[in-house]
């Protein structure tokens, strides 16, 4: 059983990526959620998994991540998690003897790009990058499924305004 402690945080500008040291493409699939735990599938370049993550103590929280065959991971992409998937390039990033990760979102998410940091300890004191802005680990608005439903409903939202729709004509 893995304790997971990070922090997430925006980014100033770009000059992060004078330090990437790898990336891979990413997609995330929401398989369920329970109080403010979650069950997500993941499909890399390198790898798939299944992982569930508890409800959050402070920084903290249990992990349990596991590998799975691709083709498990493609299914359950392609059937459970629905319009929540999301996609993205993850750039492995090393800073002040910190592996950083920064995740550039793309489709529905494109525009946000986010930096985290995974710590052995929530004390854990470690050197902020000055490519790194305003934290956003509390900040609800900035986890996935937030993120994605957000972008759902403004997408839905910009539907039902576009011009040339009309109800159909009573009968």
């Amino acid at each position: 059983m893995n304790i997971e402690i990070e922090r997430k945080f925006l980014l100033r500008n770009d000059g992060w990526r004078d330090e990437v040291v790898g990336v891979e493409r990413l997609r995330d699939g929401l398989l369920g959620e329970f109080d403010s735990g979650k069950i997500r599938v993941r499909l890399a370049e390198s790898a798939a998994s299944l992982a569930i993550k508890s409800p959050g103590s402070g920084l903290a929280r249990r992990e349990f991540e596991y590998p799975i065959p691709r083709a498990d991971a493609e299914f359950l992409l392609a059937t459970i998690s629905g319009e929540l998937i999301v996609e993205k390039l993850r750039y492995r990033v090393f800073h002040g003897g910190f592996e950083w990760s920064v995740d550039v979102y793309e489709k529905q998410l494109a525009g946000i790009a986010l930096a985290e940091i995974e710590l052995d300890r929530a004390d854990r004191e470690f050197p902020l990058p000055g490519w790194v802005g305003r934290e956003v680990t509390d900040d609800p608005r900035f986890h996935k499924r937030n993120m994605m439903r957000s972008a759902l409903a403004s997408a839905a939202r910009k539907v039902e305004r576009s011009p040339g729709r009309s109800a159909p004509a009573p009968g």
